[in-house]
């Protein structure tokens, strides 16, 4: 059976089916939840070592599983184009990998071992063709992405080392659209509490607060805030917001309780200083507790910065000219509705980052599923993406 996809040109690219299977599988069998990546990470150092590649092992910061790093060059000055993904699983039931029918299924298959299976497949492909006639790949891959176990800190860390491209592809499973802007996001846990001790209702102290009607005020306000916040608008990726998930007090119907907590999350556009976010949220809050007579306490869990990517970037027109030759039309555009780490490439490093992956279903969840197909599709993207980015302009 030919196991190999070809795709003409002035050096001949090859992407092999079953090497590529077999690499997201290898991945795949390897528990990795967020913060003990650790074995797949030293898994994967030893297999590119044993393909032939240089591996570096930056610890950024986090010593239970160092991240591995490619570099692989041309020998000629160019561009460098970085291939980027995550190691972790979200923290759920271990599933092991099995194929059939054109998909591969697993824990983490489609977020995102088996996009990372396509970008190691890219790498392999042009070493092989010799596809690169100037410039360099940096292909690297971590944990602590998947919240809230992780909080990207040791990506950011590597970025800070100097591990960043001059862009950055990301096979998270996303395929449409190209991502042009995206919002900032942080969670936050807000607690309310009164002095003294729960007690019966008909026995509650007439000059306590309310903490139940401290959190009944402090959700109005809310919806107030997200109100406001709905103007202005992107018309890609929406307004900024506030927003509640859980609210939860008392133990039984006739308590009249001690503390109160709120969960939720707050989103913000590009041009926006995080920082700034933080601080007005946490006077708001002061604000409330000054009014309402109770102590309120918030933990601010910030997760990404916002993001945008410049549509003239000859990254951007490099990968759209690829993806126009092999799909017959340019990928449309549209906003990211999430966050992932190419947010961090953009606040960090201004960096351009494209988030482009194949198509799945299950992410965090026991049903993961990705197809083989379009992994295959993904790796030439990136291969030839590489190709025609990394040579500068004469």
């Amino acid at each position: 059976m030919n196991t190999t996809h070809t795709t003409g040109g002035p050096s001949e690219l090859r992407i092999d089916r079953q090497r590529l299977t077999e690499t997201a599988v290898r991945l795949i069998e390897i528990p990795s939840p967020t913060g003990q990546a650790g074995a797949v990470s030293d898994f994967l150092a030893e297999f590119l070592r044993d393909d032939g590649f240089d591996v570096e092992r930056p610890v950024a910061g986090h010593p239970a599983a160092p991240a591995v790093a490619v570099r692989y060059s041309s020998g000629r000055p160019g561009r460098t184009l970085q291939f980027d993904g995550h190691l972790d699983t979200v923290h759920l039931p271990f599933v092991a990998p099995t194929v059939e029918d054109g998909l591969i299924r697993g824990s983490g298959a489609s977020d995102m071992k088996g996009g990372l299976a396509a970008a190691i497949e890219a790498l392999r492909a042009i070493r092989d063709a010799n596809l690169l006639s100037a410039g360099s790949i940096l292909l690297t891959a971590h944990d602590l992405h998947e919240a809230p176990w992780g909080d990207g800190r040791q990506l950011d860390q590597m970025i800070r080392d100097g591990y960043v491209g001059d862009a950055v592809l990301i096979p998270e499973p996303m395929h449409e659209p190209l991502a042009v802007i995206g919002r900032g996001s942080a969670t936050w846990k807000v607690s309310i509490h009164r002095e003294g001790p729960p007690v019966h209702e008909v026995r509650r102290p007439l000059d306590q607060p309310s903490v139940i009607a401290a959190g009944a005020e402090l959700v109005t306000r809310l919806n107030a805030m997200n109100d406001r916040l709905s103007h202005p608008t992107d018309p890609l990726c929406g307004p900024a917001s506030v927003f509640i998930g859980q609210f939860h007090a008392g133990e039984i119907y006739n308590q009249f309780p001690q503390d109160c907590w709120l969960q939720g999350t707050r989103r913000w556009l590009p041009g926006t200083d995080r920082r700034t976010v933080e601080s007005e949220f946490r006077a708001f809050l002061g604000e409330l507790a000054q009014q309402t007579r109770t102590k309120i306490d918030c933990d601010w869990f910030f997760i990404r910065d916002a993001f945008r990517l410049d549509q003239a970037d000859p990254f951007v027109t490099a990968f759209q000219s690829v993806y126009r030759d092999r799909s017959g039309a340019p990928l449309a555009i549209g906003g990211k509705l999430f966050v992932d780490d190419g947010n961090s490439f953009y606040s960090l490093a201004q960096v351009p980052a494209i988030t482009h992956g194949a198509r799945g279903g299950g992410a965090h969840t026991t049903e993961e599923w990705v197809s083989i197909d379009d992994l295959i599709r993904v790796a030439e993207v990136y291969a030839l993406t590489a190709a025609a980015y990394c040579p500068r302009p004469a």
